[in-house]
Formats: C-alpha cells, structure tokens, sequence
C-alpha cells in the first residue's frame, strides 16, 4: 500500500473563552491555518485534492459548510478547492488526518488538507442541540435510543467521574496531575517549543493590534494549592475545571501528500504515517475508549508500547490520560509533554489536528521517532493515529 507523508503541521494559539479569539470570526479562524499550511510547505495551491475540516458544532457561524467557507476565505485557496466539513465530535480533526491518509494510501487523492476548527466563544459547546431542544424542535435521543438506554443522560461529565471512580484515583492525584499539565505547558512555553507550530493571529485589543502566538489558558501561576481550591462540578466527585480542559477556541491543519507528491513539488517530509484506528465501546463511560482503541492499534502495527517514543493522549479531563498510562504500561515521562488540554485548551473540532502538530514537532525537536495520539470522543469512539518523525 501506498504511504501517506504530513508535509506539515500547525496551530494557532489557544484562545480562552470569551478571550484574545474571541473577536476572531470562525471562518477567518480556519482560515488562517490553511493559509499558513500553503505558505510554510510551499504546496502549490491548485494542487490541493481536497479540505477534510472537523468541526463539532456546526450552526451560527459554523453552519452552512465552515470548512468549504474557509477555504474561500483564504488568501491561497481557490475556489476550485474542494472541502468537506466532518464530526467525530472531540476527535473529528483526528478522523480528517485519518481520512486524508486514507485518501492518499488508496491512491484516489495524492494532496489532502486535513484540518480543524472550534470558536467555543462564539458558538458555545452543546448549543446546536440546546437550541432546537429549546424551540421545541426535538431531542437527539429517539425512541429507539431511550429504549436501548432508559434514563441515560450522555455526559463527559459523568464518564469522566466514572473513570476516577473505576481506577481509583483520588482528587488529590487529579490535581497534581492537572498541575503537572501546566508545569510542562509552561516550560514549553518559556523555551519556543510551540514557535515552529504556532500560527500568529493579529488581534484587536484595547491596546491596539497585536499578534496571539502564546495559549492563553496556561496558568503561569499555577499552584497545587489554587487547583485544589476550585470548587468540585459535583458535590459528590472528584472533578472540579482545574482537572478539566479548558473551553478554546482554536484552528489547526496539517498537510498530508503521497510520495510521489514529494518528488514532483519537491516537499520535505516531516512524518510518515504509520497506523490508523479507531474503535468504539460503551457509550455511557464514554471516555475510556482510548485505552482499548491504543490496544488494538499496537496490535496492529505489530508494536509494543515501549517502542513509541512520545504519546499525546488529550486531557479531556485528567482520569482520561491517568487510566490510559495505567492500562497501557506507558512511562509518564513521554505522554503530552509540553501539557495538554488542561493546560492548552481543548477547542473541540480542532484538538485532532492541533495535537498532530505538538506531537510532530516534539519528536523532531527531541530526536525521536514514533509518536502516538489518541482521543476520548463522545459516544464511546477513539482514534489512535501512530507517526514515525522523519
């Protein structure tokens, strides 16, 4: 089979709720990355096959076919480039690399844009059910669905309280381990790690025009102290939004092209892709999946664990990573390690692609050679998406 190569992979900085994004319309979020993708690979644009765009929700300003709208958007772009917009909800960026590289190794496509896009500001998580639920417009659970699962109410929430109940983890080690997420996020930060990542957004501020390069949800200030003193989500768990990631607002995008591509637009290769899974299980627990799919991933590719060098396992909220080093046997050393989203900011659609190119440049950076990245999605789904660094 064919192989797949990412050309390269960016971000922009992550943007706090209602924060320095804010102002930044969707569209021109996503926008930004695509067009930064052409500039730093050098890609001829009227080679671009096609725009894979993950995006979880998809009304307001996200409606209407986000990623076809921002391909338009862009400065690179034209309009002869197609673009599809997908959702696998917290891991649909994820499914766009994994569909990009599909595209590529089955030869059908030879220069995919897989990419992502969340402006949790400005369409707020939830709000394209809440909104038709709140018009009376009806609820995404059918009869059918209520009958195979009575009562059930689908919430991260809750699966996230289940996983530290199931694996017994104690407040205690979910702050510590939140406060780890920050400690790397901000060493990262102090040493350039994310410039090579990072897309600069010029931004209106009360100051005046400036450029948003550095993720605003890092607590530079961070104690074990204050993220034990937040205030718990439910008075009987352990979860509080310190160990939770941070509501974000964010695009991403990373360049997938087939071998032959490199030669004839004469590209240097920063990954080949190694592996490609997903799996799904029980839907209620929801967030455990990751465990299971890196199972069957390994399997696949014929490796053991310890032959990967660096993980990006999202922190979707802090049992999630700790059940996954737990049940896989992996060295903490080497998972997420400039932070994650509890540090950085989980902009939804966007958290695939986004961790894609934290994951790249931290194996190039260190000199390592297989990465690992796996995502929780809702509905008990998870992608895993195996690398070698080139």
């Amino acid at each position: 089979m064919a192989a797949a190569y990412i050309v390269e992979a960016v971000r922009t900085a992550g943007g706090r709720r209602g924060g320095r994004l804010a102002g930044v319309h969707p569209v021109d979020l996503a926008a930004k990355s695509l067009d930064a993708i052409v500039e730093r690979s050098g890609i001829d644009p009227k080679a671009v096959d096609d725009v894979i765009m993950g995006c979880v929700s998809q009304g307001g300003e996200q409606a209407m076919q986000v990623g076809r709208n921002a391909v338009l958007a862009t400065k690179h772009l034209g309009e002869s480039t197609p673009a599809v917009t997908i959702d696998r909800q917290c891991g649909s960026s994820q499914q766009s690399i994994q569909f990009a590289a599909q595209a590529v190794m089955s030869g059908t496509q030879d220069v995919v844009i897989a990419a992502g896009i969340e402006s949790m500001s400005r369409v707020p998580m939830g709000s394209t059910a809440m909104f038709h639920m709140k018009e009376g417009l009806g609820n995404y659970k059918s009869p059918g669905l209520e009958e195979k699962y009575p009562g059930i109410q689908w919430s991260q929430f809750m699966g996230a309280e289940m996983i530290a109940e199931k694996h017994g983890f104690s407040k205690d080690q979910l702050d510590a381990f939140s406060l780890g997420s920050h400690a790397k996020a901000i060493k990262a930060t102090e040493a350039g790690l994310f410039n090579d990542e990072i897309v600069p957004v010029e931004i209106e501020t009360p100051e005046g025009t400036e450029m948003h390069t550095v993720d605003e949800g890092i607590r530079f200030d961070a104690t074990l102290e204050s993220i034990a003193g937040v205030k718990l989500l439910s008075p009987e768990g352990k979860i509080t939004a310190a160990s939770a990631s941070q509501i974000c607002d964010g695009s991403s995008a990373v360049l997938v092209v087939s071998e032959e591509m490199l030669k004839t637009h004469n590209l240097t290769p920063l990954a080949r892709i190694h592996n490609l899974t997903v799996t799904a299980g029980d839907p209620v627990i929801m967030l455990e999946e990751p465990l299971f799919a890196t199972d069957r991933a390994l399997e696949r590719a014929g490796m053991k664990i310890g032959d990967i060098d660096l993980y990006e396992v999202n922190e979707a909220f802090a049992p999630v990573p700790m059940a996954w080093l737990k049940h896989t046997g992996a060295d903490p050393d080497k998972l997420n390690v400039n932070g994650g989203a509890i540090a950085l900011g989980h902009p939804l659609g966007a958290s695939g692609t986004k961790l894609m190119a934290t994951l790249v440049h931290a194996l190039r950076a260190r000199g390592k050679k297989y990465g690992l990245q796996t995502m929780c999605e809702g509905g008990g789904v998870a992608n895993v998406t195996i690398i070698e660094a080139l």
